[in-house]
């Protein structure tokens, strides 16, 4: 792993493939650190001609730590919208801060552009630097994500609950138990889903590497404070891919088709069983969708190249 500075803050990052491939960039999930991208992902994309980069965001991680921030509650941020507060003075960053890092994030890698792939809440990450940072994205992959418009479904109660979950006491144990505990919730099928063993190793792992309880709720602040960006998707040209699980009850499957029916040209596909996580099993699936997607929209180098 190595660490550089973007957009005025430290950033914990970690490379699979060679560093003369074209950029790929990974941008992980609410509370997600870069540990919990599956090696069969990043080895997939690797060998299929990419310089595969995984990272922390901000406040998580090995990332720089916004500790003298305190995150208000989500009620009180819409509550201080509601009054007339900007939303970027609500919380100590939004979401459009954390694309802006990873923008900066493919210049400071020496890089123009990149093809970017965000799950979850790296999902919406990606789709704002899209918006934001057209010039810096190459290709668009969105995953297990939304595109902000308020008449979607709604997460399950069982699914907002697995997610807003705290651990009994802040010990490895206990965050590990829960993590198994909200996986059972949130997860894929259990023809695919981790076992409880692996999700509860991982979970201690992570822990015993940073635990940021508050990086935490900072980034659930920027999520419930982000204006909506689903008005200006259709403004999107590069070519994309939205990839969905047919069975996530936290980000439902209709989420994904209405990003890839604002976004022009947009390809769109579910998967049956899969759920809202990244299960070793689902990697295959995902690298047959994903791979021959990069394949259609080779970097202008590389085209020159094959002429």
């Amino acid at each position: 792993m190595a660490r550089i500075r973007a957009n005025g803050i430290e950033i914990e990052y970690e490379e699979t493939g060679s560093p003369n491939d074209p950029l790929m960039l990974l941008v992980s999930g609410f509370s997600g650190q870069l540990t919990r991208w599956p090696d069969a992902l990043k080895r997939g994309l690797a060998d299929a001609g990419r310089r595969v980069v995984c990272f922390d965001n901000r406040d998580i991680g090995l990332s720089t730590e916004f500790s003298g921030a305190v995150p208000p509650a989500p009620r009180d941020i819409v509550q201080a919208i509601s009054g007339g507060t900007p939303p970027e003075m609500a919380v100590p960053y939004l979401l459009n801060d954390m694309a802006d890092d990873a923008a900066a994030l493919v210049t400071a890698l020496g890089a123009d552009k990149a093809d970017i792939l965000g799950v979850s809440m790296g999902g919406m990450i990606v789709q704002l630097m899209a918006l934001n940072h057209p010039e810096r994205v190459r290709t668009l992959i969105p995953v297990m994500t939304t595109s902000s418009a308020p008449d979607l479904p709604r997460s399950t109660p069982e699914a907002q609950a697995a997610l807003t979950a705290v651990p009994e006491t802040r010990r490895a144990e206990a965050v590990a138990d829960l993590a198994v505990k909200s996986r059972r919730v949130i997860g894929s099928h259990d023809e695919i889903r981790a076992a409880d063993e692996a999700i509860r190793d991982q979970t201690i792992a992570d822990f015993n590497r940073s635990d940021r309880p508050m990086g935490v709720a900072r980034q659930y602040a920027a999520i419930v404070a982000q204006p909506s960006w689903y008005e200006r998707l259709g403004t999107i040209t590069q070519p994309t891919l939205v990839l969905h699980g047919a069975m996530d009850p936290l980000i439902r499957p209709e989420a994904g088709r209405d990003i890839a029916s604002r976004i022009p040209g947009a390809e769109l596909e579910v998967f049956e069983k899969w759920g809202h996580d990244l299960p070793d099993r689902i990697v295959p699936t995902l690298l047959n969708r994903i791979v021959p997607f990069l394949g259609r929209h080779l970097p202008d180098a590389a085209l020159a190249d094959i002429a």
